[in-house]
């Protein structure tokens, strides 16, 4: 098979059969916002709105919701997820992996050449449009 989207080396992906292109990096970024916008909300209205704190609900958050669900509240808002690079759901082990290099915030701004992060890298995971 050929002619498939970078990323997908021309595959079928185990979790559908189709194609899955790559998630832009601005639904990404807007992804983000948006889950980073509900953890300060979060901390503001019940843990003083400590920056540690808003860093922590963040972590939790992504972390439960990436390792139950695929994606974020930012991620289904856009309409992107992430997948194991053989195209399934990320489980507990990649979501943890994903969310500490994430918290770190240098992972995420360093890419390769397919565009995904050094938080995906690691975690064997890539950001997809769903």
């Amino acid at each position: 098979m050929s002619g498939g989207p970078a990323g997908t080396k021309g595959r079928a992906m185990p979790d559908g059969g189709a194609h899955v292109a790559n998630a832009p990096l601005g639904r990404r970024l807007v992804a983000l916002g948006i889950d980073w916008g509900i953890a300060s909300v979060i901390s503001y209205a019940f843990l003083d709105y400590h920056p540690l704190a808003s860093l922590g609900v963040f972590a939790l958050m992504t972390y439960l919701l990436v390792a139950t669900l695929g994606c974020t509240i930012g991620h289904r808002i856009l309409g992107i997820g992430v997948r194991g690079l053989e195209g399934g759901l990320p489980g507990p082990v990649r979501a943890a992996v994903r969310t500490v290099a994430l918290c770190l915030a240098f992972p995420p701004v360093i890419t390769g050449p397919d565009g995904r992060g050094l938080h995906d890298m690691w975690a064997k995971t890539r950001i997809v449009r769903r």
